[in-house]
């Protein structure tokens, strides 16, 4: 039989749904994503905070340390010193929702306008800032809508007021509570209307969905609406971050069972996990309240629940959370860091194998292949293991094998 007049009929039929397709799931996310976002009330920062939370962290771990972590991996602590020393924070989020509360407008103007000229100060100081930064708004229901925009309006007027036409790098808006895709075409509008209003360049403001709603997960017609918001958003869409709290809440889960690892608040995430899938939005945890402070002993409870927290998250596929507390640093980075040491070995060991087509134990596939790549990438992005360390596992495997550098893990990881 002679195919071609069928091939060509099939490339006919097929080729709308496969530009679709292509511009809808473009594939993974191609840039360094930070492992947690620190949020952190609009009234109490300050050029200062990223440092100060540095140092905190730091009287934290040598008041009450060492971490259980720091027993397997003896260069484990001083990784930790030094991330706490130079990038403690790695995504900040000045928030004017619910950890700023309702305030008289005059008020918040005034902390909102300080805020953004102290966010310019901090990104220009020699550290540069940290890798995103941004502002959580008041949410577009009806009761808030006005505020939301008007503190937008004045941290956007505050931040451009020395003349400036381009935002931080990493900038973005955390759009909370959202429940209708309808509210995400109207925060496109918004963001465009901002970029034409203070001069700024097309598609320079982006932000973040937060799902904490059940409306955002599942519709009144039962589709998953977080999926359609996704696509609503467009280019403009920074990510998905999950409210545990409100969203427990919302379904009725009583206050002393709220937490990031109820039924409840997985089921949420797996529905923003594979609604994120293939389009290049990360996806972000939430935050435990049950927080590292107090004595010795209420000190290390914390810790070790935002330990075994970080690590739950990280193993489900969730590569960011959120911190609100400046001693949950020290779990935060030892946790992240453990968790890409300790599979450090087996990734490269069957990413060698599958490369030089070498027998083994287990049967890769390219997908596999593809996430064995992304997790090395990721290691080298938080710093949990270098260059260096790769090849030196990947000698012992494969001593003629090729050269797992960051180039070909990105190439391998579908980053670049």
């Amino acid at each position: 039989m002679d195919i071609d007049p069928l091939r060509h009929r099939l490339n006919e039929l097929l080729a709308a749904d496969d530009a679709a397709r292509a511009a809808r799931y473009p594939g993974p996310m191609i840039a360094r994503q930070p492992i947690h976002t620190v949020y952190v009330p609009g009234d109490r920062f300050s050029a200062d905070t990223v440092s100060d939370w540095g140092a905190a962290a730091i009287d934290a771990l040598n008041a009450y340390g060492p971490l259980p972590d720091f027993d397997r991996y003896p260069g484990l602590e001083r990784q930790v010193h030094e991330k706490l020393r130079t990038e403690p924070i790695e995504d900040l989020r000045i928030d004017f929702e619910d950890g700023y509360g309702l305030r008289p407008d005059e008020t918040e103007d005034r902390d909102v306008i300080a805020a953004a000229r102290a966010l310019r100060a901090a990104t220009q100081s020699p550290s540069g800032g940290p890798l995103a930064l941004g502002i959580r708004m008041k949410s577009l229901e009806g009761p808030f809508r006005d505020r939301g925009l008007r503190t937008v309006n004045l941290f956007l007027e505050s931040l451009v007021a020395s003349g400036e036409t381009t935002l931080p790098a990493g900038f973005r808006l955390t759009l909370p509570k959202v429940s209708s895709v309808a509210q995400v075409l109207a925060m496109v509008e918004a963001c465009g209307a901002f970029e034409d209003g203070f001069s700024l360049p097309e598609g320079a403001l982006r932000f973040e969905i937060q799902i904490e709603t059940p409306q955002a997960v599942l519709g009144e017609d039962g589709t998953a609406l977080v999926a359609r918001m996704i696509h609503a958003a467009g280019s403009r869409c920074a990510g998905l971050h999950y409210g545990t709290y409100d969203y427990s809440a919302s379904v009725g889960i009583a206050a002393a069972f709220q937490s990031m690892e109820h039924p409840a608040a997985d089921h949420a995430k797996a529905v923003m996990q594979v609604a994120a899938a293939g389009t290049g939005v990360p996806v972000s945890d939430g935050s435990t309240n049950m927080l590292p402070v107090g004595d010795a002993v209420a000190v290390r409870s914390g810790w070790a629940l935002h330990a075994r927290l970080v690590r739950r998250s990280l193993e489900r596929g969730f590569y960011q959370g959120w911190d609100l507390h400046p001693a949950q640093l020290p779990t935060r980075f030892a946790a992240t860091f453990a968790f890409y040491l300790d599979g450090l070995p087996a990734a490269v060991g069957r990413l060698q194998r599958y490369l030089s087509r070498s027998a083994s134990g287990i049967l890769d596939e390219p997908a596999t292949a593809q996430a064995l790549a992304g997790f090395l990438a990721r290691g080298l992005d938080c710093g949990a293991f270098g260059d260096r360390d790769i090849l030196e596992v990947a000698q012992a495997v494969a001593p003629d094998g090729l050269v797992l550098d960051r180039t070909l893990l990105n190439q391998l990881a579908k980053r670049g």
